[in-house]
């Protein structure tokens, strides 16, 4: 598994209750360029119509050596999921406070990955709190580390 790009404020911003990993539907550019690394999660979803699940505001850039037929970068991509689990995923992220975010996106093999976190936002004050926790596990951790 090689991983391209992660949506590292994801884990910041929310509470990550499950994951699911989902094959993703790219045209031979956008797979080239991800070759490449060059690919971005930020503000990016998941968003469940007529069940079926897209990824929106996905930045993959256009192919360095590409010519005219070039993709759109924030293009709206379909993502490969069986029924059941987009049913389950659309009942889970219907609740009040929860959404579909991706947390990932790698290579396994020679296919594109995306895992999907269902999510629910953090307040400001639970933000605090995980980062207080992190700083102090960094001070064990250093203390262990010096005896």
């Amino acid at each position: 598994m090689k991983i391209i790009t992660q949506n590292r404020k994801a884990f910041h911003d929310y509470a990550i209750e499950e994951t699911v990993e989902a094959g993703i539907m790219l045209v031979g550019t956008e797979v080239k360029s991800l070759r490449e690394g060059k690919a971005n999660l930020k503000d990016s979803y998941v968003l469940i119509k007529n069940a079926e699940a897209f990824l929106l505001n996905c930045h993959i850039s256009p192919y360095s050596h590409g010519n005219i037929m070039n993709h759109d970068p924030l293009r709206t991509r379909k993502l490969l999921l069986h029924k059941k689990e987009i049913a389950r995923l659309q009942g889970k992220a219907i609740q009040k406070g929860y959404s579909l975010i991706p947390l990932k996106l790698y290579f396994k093999g020679s296919h594109v990955k995306v895992e999907i976190g269902l999510a629910r936002g953090k307040k400001q004050y639970e933000k605090r709190e995980t980062i207080k926790k992190k700083e102090a596990d960094r001070e064990i951790e250093r203390a262990m580390k010096s005896r």
